[in-house]
């Protein structure tokens, strides 16, 4: 509550966008940018983006977005109960044919999806309804299940990235899309040329502390299992030791950002399964 004969226009700019609008729902965000250049400016800061996700885990501020065949909606969960809240319907803007849109990756309520019938990639913020098409006619943005691997990352800079990993008649390239200067261009791959092979399974990449971690499984009992890291400001790749898992079955490794920690469910087995937790400390 404010003092008597303080108003909002007393209020310093710093602190009514990072002590109040850093509380309100996303879409009032949105609306909150058009008050003046200087509002848009500090509302599109990553630091602001940062405080406000921080506040959006609250548990009773989280919520799942579902696409099935014909809808796309989103729902608050309810923790007590292990279920859902009412939904919202999301409308996509962009055209899509029924159960096409797949997501690929996620970050600070940016969505990076692919259009299954055309193999495009767009990111799309379902809150704004803003979108981007990525693809172009040279042949960047294309994405291809089972031999494509996204990663979505915000760098030193404050400009949202995407990591796009491609495997092609067996040679691999990799492509970083920067939003800040609309284009995608090459970067080296410097680990073992071995996991360029359709037998290895990547996963999608998840973004904590600077780096996309990636998990690359063989797709057979026994093979090999790795951890692929990928430095967003020096765009090194490095391999680190996948958790010690039992080898009697297939391997998967799901990796989680959970307060700036990454974890891992780490699943091992075939008709009988076994999920152990991991956390990483420092390489391991």
């Amino acid at each position: 509550m404010l003092n008597e004969g303080i108003t909002m226009a007393d209020l310093p700019v710093h602190t009514i966008v990072f002590e109040i609008l850093t509380r309100v729902p996303a879409k009032d965000v949105g609306r909150s940018k058009s008050v003046c250049k200087q509002w848009y400016a500090l509302l599109s800061t990553q630091d602001f983006v940062r405080i406000h996700c921080s506040h959006s885990l609250v548990s009773s501020n989280q919520r799942v977005l579902l696409i099935d065949d014909l809808t796309c909606s989103v729902h608050p969960i309810i923790f007590q109960s292990n279920d859902y809240g009412p939904s919202s319907i999301v409308t996509f803007p962009f055209h899509h044919h029924n159960n096409d849109v797949s997501i690929l990756s996620h970050l600070n309520g940016l969505l990076c999806v692919c259009l299954n019938h055309t193999y495009e990639l767009l990111l799309w913020n379902p809150t704004t309804t803003a979108f981007k098409h990525l693809s172009t006619p040279d042949s960047h943005g294309f994405y291809i299940n089972n031999l494509d691997a996204i990663g979505l990352y915000v760098d030193a800079d404050d400009d949202y990235k995407v990591l796009h990993i491609t495997r092609r008649s067996g040679v691999l390239g990799v492509y970083v899309y920067s939003r800040e200067v609309d284009s995608w261009r090459n970067i080296p791959f410097i680990t073992r040329q071995e996991y360029l092979s359709p037998h290895f399974n990547w996963s999608a990449g998840t973004f904590c502390g600077g780096t996309l971690y990636f998990t690359v499984c063989e797709c057979w009992v026994g093979g090999t299992n790795v951890v692929i890291c990928f430095d967003v400001n020096s765009e090194q790749f490095k391999e680190i030791s996948f958790p010690p898992v039992p080898s009697t079955g297939m391997v998967q490794g799901v990796l989680v950002n959970v307060k700036n920690e990454l974890h891992m469910f780490a699943s091992t087995g075939m008709f009988e399964m076994t999920i152990d937790l991991w956390t990483l400390q420092g390489d391991y």
